[in-house]
């Protein structure tokens, strides 16, 4: 099956793909390589353990989700009605039914701005808090939270599922072991597995005892022979530990969960959201401190009601998956107690122009667009900033990618002024200097 492909041509690429058991897992073993000499210094003390950002790739239309605009003419305010929350005053798109109903546990921003209209810039913004430059990229936020937690554990610190985004690397200048480890498949199908995590033929635990074996008695040798020898590779070790750790791969085991939970977050037909959404809650709930759930799609320049309207034969539409697998997402972590710990985080890289264009899309418009989040710390029930009466504009209150990536950080417990460091001991900032966090989201 063909990657889908935004308008700019660009498709999704696997960025982490494991190695072969028969080198004893030397391919893992880079994916936990990090680097003490990029540290930023220890975590603040903070609510969120962990985040979830629900990567929306191609760029949502806020008008027919977060803000919509029932007022306007119709070329601005769409085919699609409103509907109205828990939170009084607070409307939606027609199609977040179940969001709707926790809406006192969101808290949404309208007042997004960047200058950055093009999928490559405006990922790379969204997902740093900073604006592309020729001379360094920079490390998204699940690359940085990895470095600076160095956070001990079988499974990997960040996880993109199924997929990451193709327009960034995910780690930038940080060490490659701090990128995302791509899962690979589709949750949504009976017979989805992480690719690599089982043995190959001819390959069983006990063999690859025996080579760990080996390898720690080649390490030990090559001690006594000489006391300046490096000691044995922790990299290698948690990559072993990966590969022979039943508790870590049954993490992956969407077919642990009930037929009643998998079918409240959605499954069944072209969308892999829900069941992404419910991975990455497992994944949570095992200490994960970074999980990246990638739907592609959104790039919508023609027949947004083909793309977006939810139809009877067609519950699997963009708009009600992502209903389902959000909704479903914030009421399962809070149910079970870890919602607070967990920062839900949902967006793309802009929104869309105010007016519908001839072929009945809208076309890339980052001026002002919206971005949702949930617990973590996060104060909910509210909207942050507003657009103006035809969404092409902030109105007040706006709010800039850094702006964002500072808030976020600092729900995370990283002070936005600290600094990581490249590969030749440049120090850089984790966020720009003159980004201010959103006070009004941080409880």
């Amino acid at each position: 099956m063909n990657s889908p492909r935004r308008c700019d041509g660009v498709s999704r690429r696997d960025l982490i793909r494991i190695g072969g058991l028969s080198a004893l897992g030397l391919g893992l073993g880079g994916l936990f390589r990090l680097r003490n000499a990029s540290a930023a210094g220890s975590p603040l003390e903070t609510k969120a353990k962990s985040c979830i950002l629900i990567w929306l790739d191609g760029g949502p239309s806020h008008l027919e989700t977060f803000d919509p605009k029932p007022d306007a003419p119709e070329e601005v305010r769409g085919p699609l009605e409103t509907i109205a929350t828990n939170v009084a005053g607070v409307r939606i798109g027609e199609c977040f039914e179940r969001t709707s109903q926790v809406m006192d546990k969101l808290a949404i921003v309208r007042s997004m701005t960047s200058p950055l209209g093009e999928h490559n810039f405006g990922t790379h913004y969204l997902m740093t808090g900073y604006k592309p430059s020729p001379a360094l990229e920079y490390p998204t936020f699940g690359a940085t939270v990895t470095q600076v937690r160095n956070q001990a554990g079988v499974l990997p610190p960040h996880i993109a599922v199924p997929t990451f985004s193709g327009n960034v690397t995910g780690n930038g200048f940080l060490p490659s072991a701090t990128a995302p480890f791509s899962v690979g498949g589709n949750p949504d199908r009976p017979d989805f597995k992480v690719r690599d995590l089982d043995f190959y033929r001819g390959l069983d635990l006990t063999r690859l005892d025996r080579r760990s074996q080996i390898v720690r008695a080649l390490n030990e040798f090559g001690r006594t022979q000489d006391a300046a020898a490096a000691p044995s590779d922790p990299d290698l070790e948690r990559a072993y530990n990966l590969i022979a750790s039943a508790d870590a791969k049954n993490a992956f085991k969407l077919s642990e969960e009930p037929s009643v939970v998998r079918d409240r977050y959605g499954r069944g037909g072209g969308s892999s959201i829900g069941q992404s959404c419910l991975l990455a809650r497992r994944l949570v709930e095992r200490g994960v401190p970074f999980v990246t759930v990638n739907s592609t799609g959104w790039d919508a320049h023609q027949n947004i009601i083909q793309l977006q309207k939810r139809y009877p034969t067609d519950r699997n539409a963009h708009l009600p998956s992502l209903d389902r697998a959000l909704s479903s997402l914030v009421e399962d972590l809070s149910d079970r107690r870890i919602l607070e710990e967990t920062l839900v985080v949902v967006m793309g890289e802009f929104g869309r122009t105010p007016k519908i264009n001839s072929a009945g899309g809208r076309d890339h418009w980052p001026n002002v667009f919206s971005v949702v989040l949930a617990g973590g710390g996060v104060r909910a029930g509210q909207v942050v900033g507003s657009s103006d009466t035809l969404g092409e504009l902030p109105k007040d209150n706006p709010v800039t990618p850094s702006d964002l990536a500072a808030t976020i950080y600092t729900l995370l417990g990283i002070d936005p002024g600290s600094e990581l460091h490249t590969s030749d001991g440049r120090p850089v900032r984790v966020v720009p200097d003159g980004a201010t966090k959103i006070s009004a989201l941080i409880g």
